[in-house]
């Protein structure tokens, strides 16, 4: 049914219950995971200063960081993953690599790190949901 798992993260406890969702639901499909951070440089602008690269810098270290710990529990349950680190909006981003992958199913938490309403949807996930042309499942 699925061959190819799309989860983005931001760590984010509704991130983290997303990768747990999409390594269960691999292992039941014998599918592979592609794990996606997305470094959003809209907040900051082009890199042209050096205090806009280093916190741009910082923020794809973080990244890598999280992704290597999804591979890490991927590899250790014999799931086949693979990620990446990409710049601009979390939503475009999503529904770009999504395609990029061919990825039969998005996985994605509720909301992210940016988001203070309880129990609401958070803006990309709510965009993700409204414009992907595949099934999206949020955690």
């Amino acid at each position: 049914m699925y061959e190819t798992i799309l989860v983005p993260t931001d760590g984010s406890d509704p991130a983290n219950r997303a990768v747990e969702h999409a390594l269960a639901v691999a292992d039941r499909y014998d599918a592979s995971v592609h794990a996606l951070y997305c470094v959003e440089t809209h907040r900051y602008g082009e890199p042209a200063l050096s205090t806009t690269a280093i916190v741009l810098d910082q923020l794809e270290e973080q990244g890598q960081a999280m992704l290597e710990e999804i591979r890490d529990r991927a590899a250790n349950a014999g799931i086949e993953c693979t990620s990446e680190v990409c710049h601009g909006r979390p939503w475009e981003a999503t529904l770009e690599v999504g395609d990029k992958v061919e990825a039969d199913l998005i996985i994605i938490g509720y909301q992210g790190q940016s988001h203070t309403r309880t129990r609401k949807i958070g803006s990309a996930a709510e965009r993700i949901v409204r414009s992907a042309d595949r099934p999206v499942l949020t955690a």
